[in-house]
């Protein structure tokens, strides 16, 4: 089996993995780097299939390329294929909004979606010589990871959670000769889950005692839904805006890729929605609690209730989510600005956030230790360690168990 990466793997984001086995050539996920401009994977060659673990844009975001330019079938679970057509089509509105070039368009989409194929956790495909199943991954709703089934066993994880979230449940482990495994939180150890989410309702009550409003930027995809469902027992005025509300409304359609779909349910029917723009009227004089996207602040309509607290010393912004460097979530954090637009015709302007800013780790992602249990699990021979910027620490570690650990790098094929 040879293997290439034509991203992803010295870095987190642009993921892309090239898989050989005597004639078929698979290629799992191909997605975008969410930088400004985005960046993207190595131009991959024409693929007999693709496997698609999940929806977020770092690896499902350069899949109309794919669709453009070969026509290539795709593989992935129910949910993640609704998810990644509404994402998509998202990311060239971004790109025309920001005037970043045009990779794609939307004949693409079209041509993608109409190329998808679904699969369920644990069903079989085969591909010439090999067999291809998913299993559940965590992380998001429809997360996979590939077990590669032929002359040896092959997991490829893409994103994985290990622990049980209010959404979905952690992955398990799969037996394996060769896993192919994340390594975003090399080196780091998360904070416990339980407590972490006592704390921000703990800090969202007393904002809302104190006559403050809690303001709580978040990812679209899983994150709103978590923290709603982290939220939903709080009797407060509470909002949901953005992208997130309608990702909610996907994840209800398959429950049976949900935790809980009474707490989905519950949680949604705690939060108002805003629909249209009278709506987020009410939403800025009345709401409490404010859920809304963008995780990172980079744009969507926190912005606008970010700027309507600044200067409020009751309220608060509570962050959620991981801050890529020279986000707007990073630049408040370090040094309490940001840069924001409250509309298309408006032009740019740097705030200063003077109200209560907090940051709470909610990652979706299995951290060092939750990482090492999993491969201890997983029983392989070899560890491919790939999506993680420091791969070091979670390699010494495993090397330390007799682990043989492959660190691969772009655009160099090896062989398992």
């Amino acid at each position: 089996m040879k293997l290439k990466f034509l991203g992803g793997v010295e870095e987190v984001g642009r993921l892309g993995m090239l898989l050989h086995e005597d004639d078929v050539d698979l290629l799992f996920d191909y997605g975008m780097a969410a930088d400004k401009p985005p960046t993207y994977p190595l131009p991959a060659p024409r693929p007999d299939m693709v496997f698609l673990t999940h929806s977020h844009l770092d690896h499902c975001g350069m899949l109309p390329w794919i669709a453009k330019n070969y026509g290539t079938e795709v593989v992935a679970t129910p949910p993640t294929v609704k998810v990644t057509d509404l994402l998509v089509r998202d990311s060239i509105k971004i790109a025309e909004a920001e005037g970043y070039p045009e990779v794609y368009n939307v004949n693409d989409i079209d041509s993608l979606m109409s190329n998808f194929t679904t699969m369920s956790y644990t069903e079989v495909m085969d591909i010439g010589p090999l067999e291809v199943s998913p299993f559940p991954a965590g992380h998001i709703p429809g997360a996979a990871m590939y077990e590669i089934y032929g002359d040896s066993t092959t997991v490829f994880t893409g994103d994985i959670h290990t622990c049980n979230m209010r959404l979905v449940k952690g992955a398990k482990p799969v037996k394996c000769d060769n896993l192919i495994i994340e390594g975003t939180y090399s080196g780091r150890v998360h904070p416990d889950r339980k407590k972490t989410e006592r704390e921000l309702i703990d800090s969202v009550k007393e904002t809302v005692e104190n006559g403050g409003k809690a303001i709580i930027p978040c990812f679209a995809v899983g994150r709103t839904q978590e923290v709603m469902m982290i939220l939903k027992n709080l009797k407060y005025n509470m909002w949901v805006d953005g992208m997130g509300r309608s990702i909610s409304k996907i994840y209800k359609n398959f429950p049976g890729y949900i935790r809980s779909e009474h707490d989905l349910k519950e949680a949604r029917r705690r939060f108002s929605e805003v629909t249209y723009s009278r709506d987020r009227k009410t939403a800025r004089a009345e709401a409490q609690v404010i859920v809304a996207t963008g995780g990172m602040l980079d744009g969507g309509p926190i912005q606008t209730y970010i700027n309507d607290v600044k200067n409020d010393p009751h309220s608060s912004i509570f962050l959620t989510g991981f801050q890529v460097e020279n986000s707007n979530g990073y630049n408040l954090l370090n040094n309490r600005t940001m840069t924001i637009q409250l509309a298309r015709n408006q032009p740019e302007q740097v705030i200063k956030v003077k109200c209560n800013l907090k940051k709470f780790d909610l990652s979706a992602h299995a951290g060092q230790d939750d990482l090492l249990k999993f491969v201890e699990g997983c029983d392989p021979e070899n560890v491919v360690i790939m999506h993680s910027d420091d791969r070091e620490p979670l390699a010494e570690e495993l090397r330390n168990r007799n682990y043989n650990v492959i660190l691969p790098v772009t655009n160099e094929e090896f062989e398992l």
